[in-house]
């Protein structure tokens, strides 16, 4: 008989110290390891790893990685901050626009769409959550 597991998110608040994003994504290994989602780990920790880089260049205060399980099997990445600005072209209406040839960064983000399954940001109090979603049996 097939089982259905119920719905499960984590939240780690994270300090704004160049080892936070280092431990969160460890935390992510260990969650989708303990959930039997490990398959989930590349894709999953690339995009925990851009949008965690992001909250920690430019902003200046905590911020949070916060883990879902998501109705298809998959999960969703998402890191709060305490900006409530959301990065351009990081909204499914601005559209997917690559970086310059040349430029030095802004690639983040744009592999952050890219490898997704889905990808948005959400108002939560002051700040925003960028998200990103994953799902089994997409290759990596």
């Amino acid at each position: 008989m097939p089982t259905v597991s119920p719905p499960w998110t984590y939240t780690l608040q994270l300090p704004h110290d160049l080892r936070a994003p280092g431990v969160a994504r460890a935390t992510l290994r260990t969650v989708l390891t303990a959930h039997e989602l490990a398959e989930l780990t590349p894709t999953a920790e690339l995009l925990a790893a851009e949008l965690l880089a992001n909250a920690h260049l430019h902003t200046s205060g905590p911020y949070a990685l916060r883990l879902r399980s998501t109705d298809c099997g998959g999960l969703r990445v998402g890191v709060w901050d305490g900006d409530p600005r959301v990065p351009p072209g990081f909204t499914p209406a601005d559209g997917v626009v690559p970086p310059d040839a040349d430029a030095e960064s802004g690639r983040g983000l744009h592999l952050v769409r890219v490898c997704a399954d889905r990808w948005g940001a959400t108002a939560v109090g002051a700040g925003k959550v960028l998200w990103a979603e994953c799902r089994l049996g997409r290759l990596s």
